[in-house]
């Protein structure tokens, strides 16, 4: 029988007593999952408490089965090799001292046999060209996920949980995923904001603060859903407020009819036109209508306050930022950048770079593409000056600005409002509250110590400070959407798209590249060129 979890009535709070997830009731089973929301919402902390890391404070986890988990970072050991990862060392180094003629009868008596094979067909399943023995300092963060993916693959777990699989892959890597998970027959669990990955999920699960739901279908059945959900409770909302409005305005006519009625009632005994009885009789009367008039009014008040009050809670309340960037006036005849039959790297005589030649013109929009390895970093590392070429010559025309994967611009040391002023000494104090609230660090949030940010929030302080302040007419944005949460996606997206400047852009996600319009391709390690 397939493995499945199941989460009942599961809630869990910081140790500073906010409420993260409350009351969950979800199941996962032979299926791929997506686990989408916004960052901060509680995912990374649901798979926790899936593997027993954390301990759910009421409510209970159901689960049977083995995990294989795979961390947003692999951790590597000084003078760890890929076996390592598999737990197989011991178990391949008696193949090797078998092979040497060296291994007892004892330790041939239980030597496996296939351990070797089967290393090798599940690192060729995750697509990494590598040996058992190989060193994982010596691999890229990409190449160790790869590395860590097939690892799991190989302990044949009965559910997988994947945190973020595709960050620092290149499209090679991601591929791998792709391909791995199509033929992964038990469950997983992957959160992940890549829109590619989540296209080939069975389902998708997102977190808000409202809670959790499940849709069945990949990534554009889930938004397609969810649209015309928001839609249907913004309809509900609006009709449910002018049904306030209405029952409001209702009271108060009824409220100025009743006072003009009693106005002249009381004219009317003043100037004795009727009987003390009968005048007497009447205000009773009118007394009693008014406060019948009185509590219904209340009572549909309340029921349109209801109403409303429900349809406001169909909707999430969310804190949207925007990447809106200052214009740079680059005219399109301008020159940015010129590198002309550039070499470069960093051991002796092993070139990462070959004779380079290329160019930027005005509000051109470049990505540049390769495999891990290929030399992007290098390349940026020549264009903003921190490598020197060993021939050839590196010219930028105009200023710049980099974001880089690490976010090396800030200092970790300093609040994000110390960076932002850093960064951009011509902004005065205003500006720089308004450009940090536009990527929602309001206030106080602004004055948060670099150092400890989550991965999330890192990304938006750095992006805050580079596309807040003022703009050169050249950025440089080396994997800009790791960690960013789907609808700070489509904020960045918009940004760069009404930029005016001109964009070079590391980044394999193909979706990113397309919504901010790149125009044409380098491709690395060979240099060539592709119009888009």
């Amino acid at each position: 029988m397939p493995a499945s979890i199941t989460l009942s009535n599961l809630s869990w709070s910081t140790p500073d007593g906010r409420t993260l997830l409350s009351n969950l009731d979800l199941s996962f089973g032979a299926e791929r999952t997506g686990l989408v929301g916004r960052n901060g919402v509680g995912k990374t902390t649901l798979l926790k408490l899936v593997a027993g890391e954390l301990q759910p404070q009421s409510g209970s986890i159901a689960f049977g089965g083995r995990l294989g988990i795979l961390r947003q970072a692999v951790q590597v050991e000084e003078g760890a090799t890929v076996v390592d990862f598999f737990g197989a060392s011991n178990a391949l180094a008696i193949l090797r001292r078998a092979e040497a003629g060296e291994a007892t009868a004892d330790e041939i008596a239980v030597a496996d046999w296939t351990v070797e094979a089967r290393i090798a067909a599940a690192l060729e399943r995750a697509g990494l060209d590598a040996q058992p023995e190989t060193l994982l300092a010596s691999l890229s963060g990409g190449q160790r996920t790869r590395a860590a993916l097939a690892a799991l693959v190989f302990s044949n777990p009965d559910f997988l949980i994947l945190d973020e699989p595709t960050n620092n892959l290149d499209r090679d890597g991601r591929e791998a995923v792709i391909a791995l998970l199509a033929g992964w027959r038990a469950g997983t669990i992957v959160v992940s904001h890549d829109r590619e990955l989540l296209e080939t999920m069975d389902a998708i699960v997102e977190i808000t603060t409202l809670g959790a739901r499940r849709y069945g279908g990949n990534w554009s059945a889930f938004r397609e859903r969810k649209a015309l959900e928001l839609a249907a409770a913004e309809h509900d909302l609006a009709d449910a407020e002018r049904r306030v409005a209405d029952v409001v305005r209702s009271a108060q006519v009824t409220a100025e009819r009743q006072a003009r009625s009693d106005r002249n009632g009381r004219k009317k005994a003043a100037r004795g036109d009727m009987p003390r009885i009968v005048a007497g009789g009447l205000k009773r009367a009118a007394e009693n209508t008014s406060g019948n008039k009185v509590r219904l009014g209340e009572r549909r008040r309340e029921e349109a306050m209801e109403e409303a009050s429900a349809a406001r809670q169909r909707i999430e309340i969310l804190q949207p930022f925007s990447a809106q960037l200052a214009p740079t006036g680059l005219p399109p005849g301008r020159d940015v950048l010129r590198l002309d039959g550039v070499t470069a790297g960093y051991g002796p005589g092993e070139p990462i770079i070959r004779n380079l030649s290329f160019a930027m013109t005005g509000p051109d929009r470049v990505a540049i593409a390769g495999p891990n390895g290929s030399g992007k970093t290098t390349l940026l590392a020549l264009i903003t000056g921190t490598l020197q070429p060993w021939s050839g010559t590196v010219a930028v025309m105009t200023g710049f600005s980099l974001f880089d994967q690490s976010v090396s611009l800030l200092d970790r040391s300093l609040s994000i409002r110390e960076n932002f002023r850093n960064l951009n000494p011509d902004a005065n104090e205003n500006a720089c509250h308004a450009a940090l609230a536009r990527f929602m660090f309001r206030a106080d949030a602004a004055l948060q110590q670099v150092s400890t940010l989550s991965g999330g929030q890192l990304l938006r302080a750095g992006l805050a400070c580079v596309l807040g302040g003022a703009k050169p007419p050249l950025l440089i944005l080396d994997e800009p959407t790791n960690h960013l949460d789907i609808d700070s996606l489509a904020a960045v997206e918009a940004g760069l798209q009404a930029y005016d400047g001109a964009l070079l852009v590391v980044s394999h996600d193909e979706v990113f590249l397309e919504n901010i319009d790149i125009s044409r391709r380098l491709q690395l390690p060979l240099g060539e060129e592709v119009l888009l």
